[in-house]
């Protein structure tokens, strides 16, 4: 009977200013929502991270110039990455472990089609190994083939978002855009991988090799090398054979002054798994800074409760209230806020999980909504102690003097 009514009497003191004691759930509301949202988006990041690497396949090595992440300073001047390069490591009899290989250049331009002007992400010129390496799904037409590169054909492979913004509901396949003042003929268009966070990888025009570097890039250096393990287990093996070769068309005898890098699906999913969980831990921090902020306002409300109240207290006290019933009130009182601030919390966190955040989709962590409502229920026990003990302390005759 005690318990319910010390729940009594702490619902008539918050009634009895609903102003201040909504301001103050609505402190607690805006921690507990807070924490929630901002982790579900750094985890909806990491997850975002993790699907656009692993959508290459766990077989895909990638070769890019510089020095290797570890290594010595690669020596000034020292080679780039070249056609030649990439037509080594295909041809290398001894290479076992490699089964496709695939050069890649990128840039930037505007393709045309009628009056519709349209920015791709990125214009890439490749080989149609490229395709199956990257995890490029054909959705309607085909890819170019080795003919095309070979006969530096002007043909192109939409992705479906440069598809889209070019030819809205008009079929591609067979249509003619511009880019770069060279027209070329769209074979295909890729089917759709979904937006990833910041990026888009279907914002994309690929054509072939010498199409691309003929019209923007000249024929030197390459940005990149795709190399196709021949399964999953044999990246490690296939690390090596592209080592052995590019150490040789590049005469570098020392390894550890290689002037290129590989990178694996394995080693970059690890290293930004790392990065996105660091970014994680920050946003809760910052968000936990919220629900403290919201457990100061608790204190405060309390001490202005227990002031205002001081009288009442004497009374209750003088009439035999015993100290653990005027502590539990107002514990019960603090409690309460941060309860129903906590539960609102919940609920805003969710809801506004269902709502893309600077292109990321939120994912919510289910221990961060218990972990955020038990916090926010002890930080109301906390800051709620020093106020209801406060009041238990006051002696009787102090407190009916009180004006």
């Amino acid at each position: 009977m005690i318990v319910w009514q010390m729940l009594r009497f702490a619902v008539g003191g918050l009634a009895a200013n609903k102003v201040r004691s909504a301001l103050t759930v609505l402190g607690v509301l805006i921690g507990v929502a807070a924490v929630i949202l901002l982790l579900a988006v750094g985890n909806g990041s990491s997850v975002a991270v993790k699907e656009s690497i692993t959508s290459l396949g766990t077989n895909a090595l990638t070769v890019t110039s510089g020095a290797s992440f570890g290594g010595q300073r690669a020596a000034a001047g020292a080679k780039k990455l070249t056609v030649a390069d990439a037509r080594a490591l295909a041809t290398d009899a001894d290479a076992q472990a490699v089964k496709s290989v695939a050069p890649v250049v990128t840039a930037s331009g505007t393709a045309l089609y009628g009056d519709i002007s349209y920015s791709p992400g990125s214009i890439v010129g490749t080989y149609p190994a490229y395709f199956e390496t990257a995890n490029q799904r054909i959705a309607h037409g085909e890819y170019f083939t080795p003919d095309d590169v070979l006969n530096s054909r002007k043909v192109a492979v939409l992705g479906s978002t440069t598809a889209r913004q070019l030819f809205a509901a008009v079929d591609p396949v067979g249509k003619t855009v511009t880019v770069g003042g060279t027209p070329l003929t769209v074979v295909g268009v890729l089917r759709a991988k979904g937006g990833t966070g910041f990026t888009d990888p279907d914002d994309v025009l690929i054509a072939p090799l010498p199409t691309v570097q003929n019209a923007f890039t000249g024929f030197g250096a390459v940005n990149q090398i795709l190399v196709q393990a021949s399964s999953a287990e044999s990246t490690t093996a296939a690390q090596a054979e592209i080592t052995r070769v590019l150490l040789g068309t590049h005469a570098i005898a020392d390894p550890s002054r290689a002037d290129f890098r590989i990178s694996s699906q394995a080693s970059l999913l690890t290293a930004r798994e790392s990065t996105t969980r660091t970014f994680t831990v920050l946003l809760g921090a910052v968000a936990a800074i919220s629900l403290l902020v919201g457990g100061i306002g608790i204190t405060n409300i309390m001490l202005v409760t227990v002031t205002e109240r001081t009288r009442e207290i004497g009374i209750r006290k003088a009439l035999g209230a015993p100290r653990g019933v005027i502590l539990g009130q107002f514990l019960t009182e603090a409690t309460l806020l941060s309860v129903i601030g906590a539960g609102l919390g919940v609920l805003v966190g969710i809801a506004g999980s269902h709502v893309r955040i600077v292109g990321i989709e939120p994912v919510v962590i289910p221990e961060s909504v218990l972990g955020a409502f038990g916090i926010a229920v002890a930080i109301g026990l906390f800051f709620g102690s020093y106020p209801a003990n406060r009041a238990a302390s006051l002696r009787p005759i102090d407190a009916l003097r009180h004006e």
